[in-house]
């Protein structure tokens, strides 16, 4: 050791460059970005060395200790304390520290005076009694700990007892690199032309990228301009154990399974700078590896930020940097999963493209500068911890999950389709289109939609929502026939009724649409004439033969019952109602057929809605349990090999025993979907419900048959469906309101009041 480490300094200890491992590349970047975060500190290092002759350190590194040599950790201690340095952060991983899981560094903690802080690269859910003893003492003797992930946090908490006040989250830095195309980079490699997907990091059987090449050849067969590169050196010391037998393994087998012309290994220790070259060359990230308890990846951590996408086996860190559609999971050791998740991003670029930005924007949040003020404020805590007694304040301490990215509500359109008498039926392109005149149907959802955004506070500015509902309730009122108890559907634009009475149909969604209003409206003149509208309209429902009708109304009384819980008329029908669909479904499912019909056709998943909604409500097991699995076989049948939602098409629907319809498919069918499977995610808490929604609601985006928008982001618009070979340009009051319904919900779905609004309590 050599020096002194001025008053006021942060001392850093860990591996550093130019000792090759990931420990020492992160103990360098984390140094430097602290120092340029915080240049009137003065920042120093101690690096453990591997091998008896040490590196040749920059003058960063102020002292060093042999990695076996259990004295070198007491001499450090020393020499710490004796310079009165302010903080100390531990880089902490098992296999860098001597003794019996690496417990010579507890020698050193053991002797130091000043506050530590600790970042734990690894975390063991199931540790052997030596790794657990060592993991102990290491708690206790940190001021506080640093994971990169919230699974680490957890792990500590339960199966180490760590108190959360004691845990910072703070995720593994990155450098910022602009988001780009890959293009740009490519030439230079000489692979201009060609899709790149990179795999990088110290070689190791580990890795998994055996199976990596064993997907190659799928994916070549169907995208032939595919090239893997396989960049970083093999480990040293997998290399002092065995040499390079693990690459030379990896090459014979690209060999065998013909495609070494795809394969390129470059058996370089890349500099950061080159490093950022072969990154913006790169198309999609391959991370096969093996080990689910990989609590992070610096490798993989570099890529995402950069804004590429990335395959993964579903490792701790994937598992939580990759959520909410910022890149995809594959199990471990399958090289089909891979290459089908290859050839989706390939196949479908608008979902790359999508991908890419929600990685890089939420790496943003990852890049040094970011991190470093992190770490100085975990410095500020430890110090302050050592002063007192740990404070509440920070037992929440973590990393807010971004919440999946959702279009901002644009009502241009629906301004546009509305007037005074209410909203047009039709749209020739996103023109009204006042020949067709208006109906009961849409009016029932443009009033929900209004309500809904109301309660989410989701008004685009200068949007007069209440004008709108008005309207819209307005038009509800003229269409019931207050003598029959029966609502009229069509009007024509002269504002003359086209019908006595309409179907059945329209009727449940009137009755869904004033249920609403009773339940939601804030206006408490139009609160009141729900309540009376909606039991003129209630017994109809009674004689009806229609399953949707029923279902419809079924969701308009569970909304009524918000504000009327003690309506004895209202609960009786629903028993009444539910049981009929409970029914319904007894005489028609059988093991190869779960549904309620002998044919699903049009707005499908509202029949396992309301029975989740009312089975959940009333309460009725049974009704619960016959919804989810309906809307369980609905899913399984709706999704493509490819992962996107094909919604059953209005082209012949699908018979039992017959072949299903593709198209048209219609926008109704996708919002019934993601109503329907937030419903089963609030009932269940599975957050596969809620994939399965946001499945149905990126069918609007693009993430369909065609990989083509209906939504229309100028206007709020949607078309009218999806054909064979191209979406429906008529921009119809149906499908926009279908849409925006849809949106509605996601964002409900992700309010931090939802889950309170939900409770049954």
């Amino acid at each position: 050791m050599s020096g002194q480490a001025p008053t006021g300094s942060i001392a850093f200890l860990g591996g550093y460059e130019p000792r090759l491992c990931g420990i020492a590349t992160f103990t360098h970047d984390l140094c430097e970005a602290v120092s340029t975060a915080a240049p009137s500190a003065q920042c120093i290092t101690g690096a453990v060395n591997d091998r008896p002759e040490g590196y040749r350190y920059p003058p960063r590194v102020r002292f060093e200790l042999q990695e076996k040599d259990l004295d070198s950790y007491r001499r450090a201690a020393d020499f710490l304390n004796f310079n009165n340095v302010d903080v100390l952060c531990v880089q902490h991983e098992f296999g860098i520290y001597g003794g019996a899981a690496g417990s010579h560094l507890l020698a050193l903690l053991k002797e130091v005076r000043m506050p530590v802080v600790t970042t734990l690269h690894t975390v063991l859910r199931e540790p052997n009694l030596e790794q657990r003893k060592v993991m102990e003492e290491l708690a206790m003797r940190s001021d506080r700990l640093v994971v990169m992930a919230r699974k680490g946090a957890e792990i500590l908490r339960e199966t180490y007892g760590v108190p959360e006040a004691k845990v910072d989250i703070i995720p593994h830095g990155i450098p910022d690199i602009a988001f780009s195309d890959s293009a740009v980079y490519k030439a230079q490699f000489g692979v201009e032309g060609r899709v790149v997907l990179l795999t990088f990091g110290l070689l190791g059987p580990g890795k998994g990228i055996e199976h990596a090449i064993e997907a190659l050849p799928a994916i070549v067969k169907e995208h032939p301009n595919v090239v893997y590169l396989v960049l970083g050196a093999t480990h040293p010391h997998l290399v002092a154990r065995e040499g390079e037998r693990y690459r030379l393994s990896l090459e014979r087998l690209a060999e065998d399974r013909g495609v070494k012309d795809h394969v390129i290994f470059y058996n370089r220790f890349v500099s950061l700078e080159d490093l950022k070259e072969f990154i913006g060359a790169t198309d999609i990230y391959l991370t096969p590896y093996l080990n689910e308890a990989q609590i992070t990846s610096g490798t993989l951590a570099y890529v995402f930020g950069a804004g590429k996408a990335v395959v993964s086996t579903p490792y701790w860190h994937a598992q939580e940097l990759l959520a909410d559609g910022r890149g995809t999971l594959v199990p471990f050791r399958n090289p089909k999963a891979i290459a089908d998740a290859v050839c989706d991003y390939l196949n479908h670029p608008d979902r790359f493209e999508v991908t890419r930005r929600q990685a890089h924007q939420y790496g943003r949040e990852m890049i040094w500068p970011a991190v470093a003020q992190r770490y100085l404020e975990a410095f500020q805590h430890a110090r302050a911890d050592r002063k007192a007694a740990p404070r509440t304040a920070f037992a929440g301490w973590t990393l807010a999950s971004r919440p999946y990215d959702l279009p901002p509500v644009r009502l241009d359109h629906l301004v546009r389709m509305s007037d005074h008498t209410g909203i047009f039926q039709h749209a020739i392109f996103n023109v009204p289109n006042y020949h067709e005149g208006y109906c009961t149907d849409d009016n029932a959802r443009a009033f929900i939609l209004c309500n809904l955004l109301a309660d989410l506070g989701a008004t685009p500015p200068g949007e007069n929502l209440d004008h709108l509902a008005s309207s819209y309730l307005a038009f509800l009122a003229a269409a019931l026939n207050r003598d029959t108890g029966r609502f009229r559907n069509f009007m024509s634009h002269g504002r003359q009724w086209l019908e006595d009475c309409g179907s059945e149909d329209s009727h449940g969604r009137a009755l869904w649409a004033l249920g609403n209003g009773a339940g939601h409206s804030r206006n408490e003149g139009r609160r009141r004439l729900c309540v009376q509208l909606f039991e003129i309209g209630l017994p109809a429902v009674l004689n009806f033969t229609s399953p949707r009708a029923i279902a419809f109304t079924l969701l308009g009384i569970h909304e009524y019952l918000r504000n009327h819980p003690t309506c004895p008329k209202a609960g009786k029908v629903r028993e009444t109602l539910t049981n009929w669909l409970v029914t319904l479904w007894k005489d028609c499912a059988d093991e190869n057929w779960p549904w309620f019909e002998s044919s699903a056709t049009y707005d499908n998943a509202r029949l396992s809605q309301a029975l989740i909604l009312s089975g959940r409500w009333m309460p009725h097991p049974e009704a619960l349990q016959i919804g989810l699995n309906s809307l369980r076989w609905l899913a399984s049948i709706q999704r493509t090999q490819g992962g996107h939602f094909r919604p059953i098409g209005s082209n012949g629907f699908y018979v039992k025993e017959g072949a299903r319809a593709d198209f048209d498919q219609q926008p109704v069918e996708a919002q019934a979907m993601v109503s329907a499977c937030l419903e089963a995610y609030h009932a269940t808490q599975d957050s596969t419900w809620f994939s399965e929604a946001r499945r149905a609601f990126e069918w609007f985006l693009g993430r369909n048959d065609l990989n083509l928008p209906l939504y229309d982001s100028s206007n709020g618009g949607c078309g009218d469906g999806l054909h064979v070979d191209r979406v429906n340009e008529n921009q119809g009051a149906e499908s926009t309101l279908a849409f925006l319904l849809a949106l509605a919900e996601m964002k409900w779905a992700q309010s931090p009041l939802t889950h309170l609004l939900l409770s049954p309590t």
